[in-house]
């Protein structure tokens, strides 16, 4: 097992779901940026380092029908899956990490809050780009949402390698055009305020 994946298991054996700072009772600039990038229900959604995030439980009420999540740690897709109850079996839970990870498949919308931000080496940032770009169908869009410029430099006590959209460009390369950016103030759960960017990006089919 690698440090990355002790740190997050031993976070999610050892705190509850709303006691993490990247909570959210509702993750709606993700929701909203899926369905504009597929508002198609049969569209293959992929979201990475989903953890034991509330977005599966909003795709899944949307209708969309083709949803994977993906998380270095078993057990955030565990509470997950127990939060969801029968409604788990409708999604493709996978164990992995995303720099190292094997896709089997391809997805229409491949979509990350606050999981890229932590790859502070830019050999596990080029890592994760490849991977990417194999399980990306064409014409495939993207999300990633990390800490801004401005947001926090740490996070569960790890550095953490904040972006913009420029700087997400520079590390998709050229095959992927910038659709739009947001901008959000993350209010956790004890109150203070976090600033994240949110980037979607098109790949050319």
């Amino acid at each position: 097992m690698s440090d990355r994946t002790t740190h997050w298991q031993n976070v999610y054996a050892t705190k509850g779901e709303a006691e993490v700072s990247w909570f959210q009772d509702s993750p709606a600039i993700s929701l909203e940026m899926i369905r504009a990038a597929s508002p198609d229900h049969d569209a293959g959604i992929i979201d990475i380092g989903g953890g034991a995030s509330r977005l599966v439980d909003a795709l899944l009420h949307d209708g969309y029908r083709d949803v994977a999540v993906l998380d270095l740690s078993a057990n955030a897709l565990d509470a997950a899956k127990k939060r969801l109850g029968t409604a788990a079996s409708m999604v493709d839970w996978i164990v992995a990490d995303a720099t190292t990870w094997r896709p089997a498949k391809t997805w229409d919308v491949w979509h990350d809050r606050a999981a890229f931000h932590f790859l502070t080496d830019p050999r596990d940032r080029a890592a994760y780009v490849e991977r990417l770009r194999s399980a990306l169908a064409p014409g495939g869009q993207v999300i990633i949402a990390t800490f801004a410029p401005d947001g926090p430099e740490k996070c569960s006590g790890l550095p953490v390698q904040r972006h913009d959209s420029a700087s997400l460009s520079a590390e998709l390369g050229p095959e992927f055009s910038l659709v739009e950016t947001r901008s959000e103030t993350h209010h956790t759960p004890w109150h203070s305020t976090q600033a994240f960017q949110f980037s979607r990006f098109r790949r050319r089919s």
